[in-house]
């Protein structure tokens, strides 16, 4: 990925969510509880199964499903802002840190099965 598409995911990202958060009074329609359980348990299945898998593995691309199921209770983003959202798990050091709390490789990892899924393009708009 270039630095121009990477730019351009980032904004897509922060133009979508900001849109989304002023729509829906901060996201006010989810159960923000039962979003943190349902990633939880998908984190665990993701970091059971990471160092036996790649990205690109149908199990795998089954579980970043779930995830981007699980994102769309706050809005749909676009495929670009689902690269941001990958992004922004790696360049932010709170997000860097929560999620590879579950296995050191997990951002990386779920990062480019992110990608990837993004890529092939099922559920996204368009």
């Amino acid at each position: 990925m270039g630095n121009q598409y990477e730019d351009e995911c980032r904004r897509s990202l922060a133009s979508e969510q900001t849109k989304s958060l002023a729509e829906t009074n901060n996201w006010a329609h989810v159960d923000k509880n039962q979003v943190h359980q349902d990633w939880d348990v998908l984190y665990r299945e993701i970091a059971a199964c990471l160092d036996d898998s790649l990205p690109g593995d149908r199990h795998i691309q089954e579980l970043v499903r779930r995830h981007f199921d699980v994102t769309c209770r706050f809005y749909t983003p676009t495929r670009k802002a689902y690269v941001g959202t990958a992004l922004l798990y790696s360049e932010d050091d709170a997000m860097r840190e929560f999620h590879n709390s579950y296995h050191p490789r997990m951002v990386e990892f779920l990062g480019d099965a992110m990608k990837i899924f993004a890529e092939r393009g099922a559920g996204f708009p368009s």
